[in-house]
C-alpha cells in the first residue's frame, strides 16, 4: 500500500501560461517591486531595484522550475536517499554519510562574508517561500516522499560539495581491483607517466606536441572552453565559448537566467538550487570553465595508527516502508575511513582514510559572485583565491579584447606523484598544511597564439604536480586544429566546433588495426562480412556522424578485440578487470608492441568476428548511439518505463567535442554524459549571447518547455540571451510583477 505513491499519475500536459500563472507575484517579502521577463521558452531575466530582491527572486525561480529536481539532489547530498526509494539506497547512503559531503558546511557558512552570506540567505529564502506557499507540489514530491522541509544555507553548501566531487575517486574505483597484481607497481607508474603527459592547456605547442591515445575518461565530468583574441575573430573583439560535460538527465543539470541588480547584472548557466552563475557573462567579461582533474585528494592506509585516535560517530538512517539502520562512521585524523563504504569493502583493503579539500573550508559562492562582479582580468583571477573544488581551468574573455586562464583550485603542496593509489601516512609526500591556490598557480594573459582551449587535458606546468589522470588530448587538439585553420573565426564556427564529432586518435588506432590484420594475413582471407568489416573501418574518416557506418564497425571491432586480449595476455580474471580500465585502451599500441604475436592476433581474429557478426546489426552509427532524454526515476523498478521520455539516434563518441560518451559495446547502447548544455558570447555586443540546454529549462514533468530545446541542441541552434534591458524587453515578451 505504501508503494502506491510510485504509482501517482504523471501531471497533464501544462502550457508556459499555465506554468506562469503558477509563480507568486503578490505578498511577498520583497524591498521593492520586482520585473521578472520570460522567454518563450521559460527562461527568466530578473530587475530587482535592490541585491536582496534579486537574490530572493532567484531562490523563487530556481524553486518554479526545479523545484522536485532540488529536493532530491538535497537528499542525496546528505545521504537520504533511502528515505526516498526504501532498502534499496542503503549502501549507498552508508557511503554518502561516510563521505560527508555536509561535513565542511558550517565552517564555510562562518567564514562567508557578509555580502556573500546575504545572498545566499535571500536565494534560501525565496526557495522556502515559494516552497511553503505553492499550492502544487511536483510530481517528484509525491512518489519520492519527499516533505515541505525548509532549506538553510548549509543545504545550498552540501550540494556544493556533492557537486564538486573529486574525479579521481572515479579513476582509483576502476583501479583498486588491480592493486593485487604483482606488477601493481609498475602498471600504477604508468598509469601516472601516461597521465601526466598530456597536452598542456595554455604552455605548449598544440601544432607539435605528441598525441597520447587516452581512449576513454576515468570521470564522469567535463567539458570543453574555447576563448579567441580579437586578431583571432571576424567580430574584431574576443569570442568565448563553453559546452559542459555532465550526466544527461531529464531535468537538465543545469538551468539558464539573467539578472539585473544595483551589483550584479549577468547571464548564464546556474546549477539548480546553487545561487551562482558557473558560466556566463556580465558587461565586461565572459568566463567558462573546464574540470581540470585535479589531485585534490589521498587515500592513506591508517591501518597502524593506535585505535585511540580512531573516532567513531553513530548515524541513523531512516528508511522509507522499512525499519531504520544505523550506520557508524569511522574518522581518523587524516579523514574518513572510507574502505569501510559497502562496495570498496569488498576489495579486502586496509583501512585508508580519504583526504580531501573539500573537506576543508572554501568560498565558490563568494568566489563566483565576484567572478560574476568582474569588470577585468585582475578581479577575474583574485576572485578564485577562495575557490577550491571541483579544480577548474577558468578561462576569460573580456569587452576590450583581453583572454585569460586561471588554474581555480585549492591543492597541497607536493614534490611528486604518489607511488600508489593508496599511500603510507609516514612518507614524505602532499604538505597538507601548505595550501597552493590560484594567486600561487600558473594564469595566461593575452597569449600570442591568439587563442587558449582547454579541454580536461593537462593542465600548465605549476612548479608542483597538480593531477595525474586526465582526458584525452583529441579535444583541445581539434579546437586548435579549427582555429588556426580558419581566418578569422566567426560565431558560426565555433558553433560548428560544438558539434564536432571527430576523434583522431580513434583515427591513430584504426590505423594500427588495419596494418595489425594486413600484416597478420587477416585482410587477405577474409571473406563475405569480415571483409566488408574491414573496408568500412580501412574507408572511415574518423568522424562519428549519425549516418556513418565506419564507426560502427570500428567500435565492434575494437570492444571485441579489447575483450578478446587483456584476458589472451593477462588472464581471465585480471584480463577482464584491465579491460573495463578506460585508460587502458590508451595503451593498446604498447602492450600489443609487448606481447606474443599469436596472443595479439587471436584478440585481432576476435575483434573481427565482432565486427563481421555485427555487419547487418545496425545501418549506421545513429542506431547504434543512443541518448536517452529520462529523468532519475527511469532507474526505478516497475515504474521506470514512463519516466523515459525520448530516445534518439546521435553523432559523437567518447572524446568528440560533441561529447557524447558510452562504454565501449559492440551493441546497441546508451549516451552516459556528455555536451548537456552550450554557450558562445560576443564581447562586442553585450547582447551577443547564445545558450542552449539538451532538454529544456522546465523541470515540471509534461510542461511545454520540459523538453523543447531537444531539437535546437540536436540542430545546433541557440538562444539568444541579451543582457541590455530594452532587448530583454523585445525578446521575453512575458512580464511578471512581482509584490510585497
Amino acid at each position: 500500500m505504501a508503494g502506491c505513491s510510485a504509482l501517482a499519475p504523471l501531471p497533464k500536459p501544462t502550457s508556459l501560461a499555465d506554468r506562469l500563472a503558477a509563480f507568486p507575484t503578490h505578498s511577498l517579502p520583497l524591498e521593492h517591486r520586482v520585473n521578472v521577463y520570460w522567454n518563450e521558452h521559460q527562461i527568466p531575466f530578473i530587475e530587482a531595484d535592490s541585491d536582496d530582491d534579486a537574490a530572493f527572486t532567484l531562490g523563487l525561480v530556481h524553486a518554479h522550475l526545479r523545484l522536485g529536481q532540488m529536493g532530491l539532489v538535497r537528499m542525496l547530498a546528505h545521504g537520504r536517499l533511502s528515505e526516498m526509494v526504501g532498502p534499496m539506497g542503503l549502501d549507498v547512503d552508508r557511503g554518502l554519510r561516510i563521505l560527508s559531503f555536509s561535513r565542511a558546511a558550517a565552517d564555510i557558512e562562518r567564514g562567508m562574508d557578509d555580502r556573500a552570506r546575504r545572498w545566499a540567505q535571500r536565494f534560501v529564502d525565496g526557495i522556502n517561500h515559494y516552497l511553503a506557499t505553492t499550492k502544487e507540489l511536483p510530481h517528484e514530491f509525491r512518489v519520492l516522499g519527499l516533505s515541505r522541509e525548509p532549506w538553510t544555507i548549509a543545504d545550498v553548501l552540501t550540494i556544493g560539495r556533492l557537486a564538486g566531487t573529486d574525479v579521481n575517486w572515479l579513476a582509483w574505483a576502476s583501479l583498486l581491483p588491480l592493486r593485487s597484481r604483482p606488477d601493481w607497481p609498475a602498471l600504477w607508474a604508468r598509469l601516472v607517466r601516461h597521465g601526466s603527459a598530456s597536452l598542456p592547456s595554455f604552455d605548449g605547442d598544440p601544432k607539435t606536441a605528441g598525441l597520447h591515445e587516452l581512449l576513454g575518461g576515468l570521470g564522469r565530468s567535463g567539458s570543453n572552453s574555447l576563448a579567441l583574441a580579437p586578431e583571432r575573430t571576424s567580430t574584431g573583439g574576443s569570442l568565448i565559448a563553453n559546452d559542459p560535460h555532465l550526466g544527461i538527465l531529464v531535468p537538465n543539470v543545469w538551468l539558464i537566467a539573467g539578472v539585473k541588480s544595483p551589483s550584479y547584472h549577468v547571464v548564464g548557466l546556474m546549477g539548480p538550487g546553487l545561487p551562482i552563475f558557473a558560466i556566463g557573462r556580465n558587461p565586461h567579461v565572459a568566463w567558462g570553465g573546464t574540470n581540470m582533474r585535479a589531485a585534490s585528494s589521498e587515500l592513506y592506509d591508517v591501518s597502524g595508527l593506535p585505535e585511540s585516535e580512531i573516532s567513531e560517530r553513530r548515524e541513523r538512517i531512516a528508511v522509507r516502508w522499512w525499519l531504520d539502520e544505523e550506520v557508524t562512521v569511522r574518522e581518523s585524523p587524516l579523514g574518513p575511513i572510507v574502505s569501510d563504504i559497502p562496495f570498496l569493502a569488498e576489495y579486502e583493503l586496509p583501512p585508508a582514510a580519504l583526504r580531501w579539500t573539500g573537506h576543508r573550508a572554501s568560498d565558490e559562492i563568494g568566489s563566483m559572485l565576484a567572478v560574476s562582479r568582474a569588470h577585468g582580468f585582475a578581479a577575474f583571477r583574485e576572485a578564485f583565491e577562495g575557490f577550491a573544488v571541483p579544480g577548474q581551468n577558468m578561462l576569460y574573455a573580456d569587452d576590450s579584447g583581453n583572454i585569460g586562464q586561471v588554474m581555480a583550485v585549492q591543492l597541497p603542496l607536493r614534490t611528486a606523484a604518489p607511488d600508489d593509489v593508496i599511500l603510507d601516512r609516514t612518507a614524505p609526500g602532499a604538505d597538507w598544511n601548505a595550501i597552493r591556490s590560484a594567486g600561487d598557480l600558473p594564469f595566461s594573459f593575452n597569449p600570442d597564439a591568439g587563442y587558449l582551449a582547454s579541454a580536461n587535458n593537462r593542465p600548465s606546468a605549476a612548479g608542483m604536480p597538480v593531477g595525474f589522470f586526465f582526458s584525452s588530448d583529441d579535444r583541445v587538439r581539434r579546437m586548435a586544429q579549427v582555429v588556426e585553420s580558419e581566418a578569422p573565426v566567426d560565431l558560426e564556427t565555433i558553433m560548428a566546433l560544438q558539434q564536432d564529432v571527430h576523434m583522431a586518435s580513434a583515427v591513430a588506432l584504426r590505423d594500427l588495426f588495419v596494418a595489425r590484420l594486413d600484416a597478420a594475413g587477416l585482410t587477405e582471407a577474409a571473406t563475405g562480412d569480415a571483409a566488408e568489416a574491414i573496408r568500412r573501418i580501412r574507408d572511415w574518416d574518423g568522424h562519428y556522424r549519425p549516418e556513418s557506418v565506419g564507426a560502427v564497425s570500428f567500435e565492434q571491432f575494437r570492444d571485441g578485440f579489447v575483450r578478446a586480449f587483456y584476458p589472451l595476455a593477462f588472464g581471465e580474471e585480471d584480463g577482464q578487470a584491465l579491460a573495463a580500465v578506460g585508460r587502458m585502451t590508451a595503451l593498446l599500441p604498447d602492450d600489443m608492441a609487448a606481447t606474443n604475436p599469436e596472443v595479439v592476433r587471436g584478440a585481432l581474429a576476435a575483434g573481427l568476428e565482432t565486427a563481421a557478426s555485427g555487419i547487418h546489426s545496425y545501418a549506421r552509427w545513429a542506431d547504434m548511439h543512443r541518448l536517452q532524454l529520462a529523468h532519475p526515476l527511469a532507474s526505478a523498478p516497475i515504474i521506470g518505463q514512463r519516466y523515459r521520455f525520448a530516445e534518439h539516434g546521435v553523432g559523437g563518441s567518447s572524446d568528440t567535442l560533441m561529447k557524447t560518451a558510452h562504454d565501449a559495446s559492440s551493441e546497441r547502447h546508451q549516451v552516459r554524459f556528455g555536451a548537456n548544455a552550450r554557450h558562445v558570447s560576443d564581447l562586442t555586443d553585450p547582447d551577443a549571447n547564445y545558450f542552449v540546454l539538451l532538454g529544456g529549462q522546465d523541470g515540471w514533468l509534461h510542461s511545454s518547455t520540459m523538453l523543447d530545446q531537444w531539437p535546437l541542441w540536436r540542430d545546433g541552434k541557440y538562444i539568444q540571451i541579451p543582457l541590455s534591458l530594452e532587448a530583454v524587453g523585445e525578446r521575453f515578451p512575458h512580464k511578471l510583477v512581482l509584490e510585497n
